[in-house]
């Protein structure tokens, strides 16, 4: 069973929703009994960490996210804010985050002055190596970004893949079974769909 977290960030159903198109059925919930009995577990998000931090603390989800996924090795995908969350700390309210990553999320201070912060809109993402999530995708994809913080990764072996705007930024990573990407790949048609599908395939 695919699980998909709710905390009330974002919207959860736009995600079921592209699953279920690709032939994959999935579960929304916050129930942490539910999350333990997932195969696989995505964690999706818009908003602002520390809201999201203490959302997940609230609704009794840390602990189970750290025995399934840390303990008993069970694949999550964390988009955009989930990402994040799946770091170490994040300037956002000087926040501490899960720290399933060895990463910290900061905000984007662009030299180039004709960039606006969020980064919005359509932009590539460059693979910087082999990744089960990132089989048969073409580099020539494009996905949809909107964010004004971004990950830096402190172990570089888990950049997965980067994405340039004024610099280049982690637009994705994997550590082991922890996937995150920083664009929406629900959003991005047909060359989010490949990432979907192959992340209910691990």
């Amino acid at each position: 069973m695919i699980l998909i977290i709710d905390y009330n960030l974002g919207n959860p159903k736009s995600i079921q929703n592209m699953l279920g198109y690709l032939g994959f059925e999935a579960k929304i919930s916050s129930n942490p009994d539910e999350i333990s009995m997932a195969d696989r577990i995505i964690l999706p998000g818009v908003g602002h960490f520390q809201h999201g931090i203490k959302q997940l603390f609230n609704l009794g989800i840390v602990d189970v996210l750290k025995t399934e996924v840390i303990s008993n090795f069970k694949p999550i995908l964390g988009i955009c804010l989930g990402m994040q969350l799946l770091t170490k700390h994040s300037e956002e309210g000087d926040s501490m985050g899960l720290g399933f990553v060895d990463a910290l999320t900061k905000r984007f201070q662009c030299k180039d002055s004709g960039l606006k912060v969020p980064h919005m809109g359509w932009n590539t993402a460059v693979f910087q190596k082999e990744s089960e999530l990132i089989f048969g995708v073409s580099e020539l994809s494009r996905y949809y970004f909107v964010h004004s913080y971004y990950v830096d990764c402190l172990n570089k072996e888990d950049v997965l893949c980067t994405t340039m705007y004024g610099d280049n930024f982690v637009s994705g990573f994997q550590h082991d079974n922890i996937f995150g990407l920083q664009f929406h790949p629900e959003k991005s048609h047909k060359y989010g769909m490949e990432l979907l599908s192959n992340f209910c395939k691990i």
